[in-house]
This record gives structure tokens, sequence and C-alpha cells, in this order.
């Protein structure tokens, strides 16, 4: 049980590492990851009953104590990243599947490890797990209605099937998770040092397999997918930061929204690209599993030096005091 603990500590501070290692090797031999497509959704679904396995009543309970830092995150979150990829799409005129392929990345939940990210990055991590919690929730309707109204007109969307996809991928494992979590206590306890080293495996075959499918797409496409990908993720930070402070948000909080903007739930996309879409449309989400994981842990490392504002401005206030 030590060495798995260990083998979990060393996969989580090199995810990002680990992810790019994969991913070319991936390309390189495609044949070693094909076989796991069939598989993508039941990987996502495991990820996500894990999740359900960390979460608790408490974790919901700022939407109720202190709502308002919760709904503009949410509001950012869905209206920022949808509208950025649609934007993106039409000055870059990407083709049709990429461009469905972004908008369906800008129209997924917040990404779990934004959680990690909030913490190192000295933000709100209780703002950060229940924004990620409720905009999950939120997904079955507003991720198929977001791709429906701005990536119609590039390739067709079921919003239904959509929908009815989302609950069995996303919210039915995270239930089952929270049920085992409220019933079975000692399940989540005991498997705390290798769920989430199972979790990073998963997503890891999940991006290989999409890459290793791809590889003739990526050859001929995978310049333009991570120059989207790149400003796509990197505008979503700037604007989710600037989102708090137009809101007059704490520091901390306008770090956390910068994080949960940016940081998408990359494997949906894969997952819902894949099955509903076209292979080369899962191509965003399957870059951004690796990017986005690297610029988030970038910029936690950056703000981890500084203290947030208010903070600093506490301080000062105290040593005044003080004197």
């Amino acid at each position: 049980m030590r060495a798995l603990k260990i083998l979990s500590g060393f996969a989580e501070k090199y995810f990002a590492i680990l992810i790019i290692i994969f991913s070319v090797t991936a390309f390189l031999q495609p044949d070693w990851f094909k076989p796991f497509s069939p598989h993508i959704t039941l990987l996502l679904g495991f990820v996500m009953f894990t999740m359900g396995l960390t979460l608790k009543a408490s974790d919901f309970k700022l939407v109720f104590t202190k709502p308002i830092p919760v709904i503009i995150g949410i509001v950012s979150q869905f209206s920022i990243m949808p509208s950025v990829a649609f934007l993106i799409s039409i000055v870059f005129r990407l083709p049709s599947e990429i461009a469905a392929g972004l908008i369906l990345l800008g129209s997924v939940p917040g990404g779990t490890s934004s959680n990690v990210m909030t913490y190192l990055a000295k933000g709100n991590v209780p703002l950060s797990i229940t924004m990620t919690s409720v905009s999950t929730l939120l997904a079955p309707i507003v991720t198929p209605l977001l791709l429906l109204l701005l990536a119609g007109q590039w390739m067709p969307v079921d919003p239904i099937t959509m929908f009815k996809s989302i609950i069995q991928v996303i919210l039915i494992p995270i239930m089952l998770g929270i049920i085992v979590n409220k019933l079975v206590p000692a399940v989540p306890e005991k498997g705390a040092s290798i769920l989430p080293f199972i979790s990073i495996v998963a997503i890891i075959i999940i991006v290989s397999s999409i890459i290793g499918a791809n590889k003739t797409n990526i050859a001929s496409a995978g310049f333009t997918v991570f120059i989207a990908v790149f400003l796509h993720n990197g505008i979503g930070y700037l604007l989710g930061y600037f989102a708090g402070k137009l809101t007059k948000l704490p520091e901390q909080d306008c770090r956390t929204n910068a994080i949960e903007v940016g940081i998408q739930n990359s494997g949906l996309g894969v997952a819902l690209a894949a099955a509903h879409l076209s292979p080369l449309a899962a191509l965003p989400s399957a870059f951004a599993s690796a990017w986005q994981v690297v610029t988030g842990t970038f910029l936690a490392q950056f703000w981890s030096t500084r203290a947030p504002y208010d903070e600093e401005v506490a301080s000062d206030e105290k040593t005044k005091k003080m004197s």
C-alpha cells in the first residue's frame, strides 16, 4: 500500500509530463492504444465515480451561504469559454470538425484538476470545489444547448441524445460515488491513496487512445488544433480573472474564477466528441488534457509565491494595530 501511495503521489506531481509522454508515444505507436478506444466512456465514468466519492453535502454549502461568487463563476464558465471558442473558430476559419470540437471543449463543465490548482495558487478551495460540482451537475442541460446554439452551423447536433449520454457518463457515476461515500465512508478513506492514481491512469488512456486513433488527422491539422487550444485556454484564464475583478470579488476568488474558467473537463469533451461528433472533433479536448495541466501548474506556481492582495492588506492592518 505504501508503494501505491508513493506511485500515486508521483503520478499527481508529474501528471502533465506523463500525459505528454504518453501522447507522443500514442502518436508514434498508435496500435498500442487503439484497443482502448471502445472503452473511453467506461473509463470516464470511473473517473466521475471517484469524483463522487470525494464529494459531500458540505461541498454545496456555499451555493446557499455565499451564492454570489458561485453564480459569477458558473456564469463565467458557461459564457466565456463557449464564446471564446466560437470567436476563435470564426476568426481562424477552423475546419468544421475542429470548430465543433473546440466549442464542445468550451461548453463542458470545469475540470476536477482545477481544485488542486486553486489550492496551489492560494485561491478559494471551497469555492473551487463548489463551482466544479455545480457546473458538472448543470452540464446535462447546458452543454448540449450551448453546442446546438454555437456549433450547429458546422456539424449536426442532437441535444437529446447528448443529454442522455452526459447523464449516463457524468451524473449517474457521481451520484453513485456520493451514495457510497455516505453509506460506506470506509471506501473513499481506504482508497484515498490509490483512487487518484487510477483516475490519472484512466485519463491518460483516454487521451492516448484518441491521439492514437487520429494519427493521420494530427499530422495534417495538429498545429491548427494546438494554436486554437492555446488561445482558448489562455484567454479563459485572463477573462475569468477579470470577470472576478469586474464584479469586485476578493483576490482569492478572482484566482479561483480564472482557474475554474480556464480548466475544462477535457475528458468529457473527448468522450462526447468521439460518441456524438467525430474522432477529429475530439482532438481539441485531447490536446487540452495535456496543455491545460501544464499551464494550470505554471499559473498556480506563479500565484503560490504571491500572497493574495486581501491577505497583504489584512497583514498590514494587523501590523499597524500591533504597533
